[in-house]
């Protein structure tokens, strides 16, 4: 049976337009789609329990998704489902059963970038399955672009998947996953790696730090490219376009990432003392890029 698309759908702006992106990832992926509205049980005053309006909220909620769903992406095999809990609980049983988690998340605009709820914070720090966030407005920013004339009628192809690539722990399975990105939206592929010079009593021997900046670049931009080697070539028709570049991981992808259609970060699923968390450049990138953002867990 195939894993479905899963949306997290409140009611909000930024749900709706979660459930809308899922609609168009779900056709693209050849899967269902499922929405799912998480709701606590409270006892009224009285004692009784609110579940009665409790589940009249979640109906309207979900029914809201699906008309907007029905008239955005008509083709969607979509059901729905009302789960009981907390909802970050909820959302990681999901997160379980889906292909990919998509989750709404609140923007500001201007350089404040996106107001992350603990919720969509605590999901993707925790989630074992890729988690993609979207804020609203944003339910288009993958659909084609416009050509060259301005015309917005002829369009020359989808915008940029953005691969925000570690060089020093390259990843199979974000590389894969946006890879794949690309390949279904007939996208461009744009990896990025972002590097700093090492302290230089950290340095062994022949090793790149020792470089001057232009030749260190280029050493980077050669181990890139031999790293995305075998993924070019299960991957032929993608087209990529490979970047390094000096300074911070997370400048250098709020960069790269303006305009594109999708961000893929990674992030480690190993377990820190503090528990479960993003790491700084996932963390920054979630939080500041104006695109809709993969977070794909790894070992």
């Amino acid at each position: 049976m195939l894993r479905p698309v899963i949306a997290g759908v409140d009611g909000s702006a930024e749900s709706l337009a979660a459930a809308e992106w899922a609609a168009r990832e779900a056709v693209r992926r050849d899967r269902p789609l499922r929405l799912v509205h998480a709701w606590n049980w409270h006892p009224r005053q009285d004692g009784e329990p609110g579940t009665a309006a409790s589940r009249n909220l979640a109906r309207h909620a979900l029914r809201q998704a699906e008309d907007r769903i029905r008239r955005a992406c008509p083709d969607v095999v979509l059901d729905d489902e009302q789960v009981e809990g907390p909802a970050t609980a909820a959302l990681l049983r999901a997160a379980g059963q889906a292909d990919v988690l998509v989750l709404g998340s609140r923007g500001l605009s201007g350089f404040t970038g996106f107001l992350v709820g603990s919720v969509a914070l605590g999901v993707v720090a925790r989630a074992n399955s890729p988690v993609v966030l979207v804020r609203a407005g944003e339910e288009a920013t993958d659909e084609h672009v416009p050509a060259a004339d301005g015309n917005a009628s002829t369009r020359t192809g989808y915008r940029d998947v953005v691969l925000g690539l570690d060089l020093g722990d390259p990843c199979d399975e974000v590389i894969e996953f946006a890879f794949e990105a690309a390949r279904m939206r007939g996208a461009r592929l744009k990896a990025v790696h972002a590097w700093q010079p090492p302290a230089p009593f950290a340095l062994g021997p022949g090793e790149i730090g020792l470089l001057e900046g232009p030749q260190r670049a280029d050493e980077w931009l050669g181990f890139m490219t031999a790293v995305l080697q075998v993924w070019r070539d299960k991957y032929p028709g993608v087209e990529v376009a490979e970047t390094v570049t000096e300074g911070r991981a997370q400048s250098a992808l709020l960069r790269a990432a303006s305009g594109a259609g999708l961000l893929v970060v990674g992030r480690r699923m190993t377990e820190r003392p503090a528990g479960p968390r993003t790491g700084p450049v996932t963390h920054a990138v979630i939080h500041h890029v104006d695109c809709p953002v993969a977070v794909v867990p790894h070992e």
